[in-house]
């Protein structure tokens, strides 16, 4: 995996923390670190933009959000299990491999 997936996937990764801040935070100091994980957060995404294939990078980027959001609020804040959202999770985060894996066969073709 070259650097730019790896924005990517940190990208993800933060938006999760920032999407909890979106709803838990309470303080200025909370809402302070909210802003500034969202502006990591997009700083690496439109930073990988550049290099790679934007409605890949943003699928991807939303998809993880999105599972790891959920995965969030099991783990962390109480939110009720349930074997269906787990499921449809799996599911999008195998069309956001089946994506990224796609983009990087497009990439190799065309250098061809």
């Amino acid at each position: 995996m070259n650097k730019d997936w790896t924005k990517v996937f940190m990208a993800g990764f933060i938006e999760v923390i920032w999407v909890a801040g979106l709803k838990y935070s309470d303080s200025w100091l909370e809402w302070l670190g909210t802003i500034i994980t969202i502006c990591i957060s997009f700083y690496l995404l439109i930073s990988a933009s550049k290099r790679l294939p934007v409605s890949t990078v943003y699928a991807v980027f939303t998809g993880l959000g999105a599972a790891g959001t959920v995965i969030a609020e099991i783990l962390f804040f109480n939110e009720p299990f349930q074997l269906v959202k787990i499921l449809l999770i799996t599911v999008l985060v195998c069309g956001v491999i089946g994506l990224k894996t796609l983009s990087d066969d497009k990439k190799e073709e065309a250098s061809i």
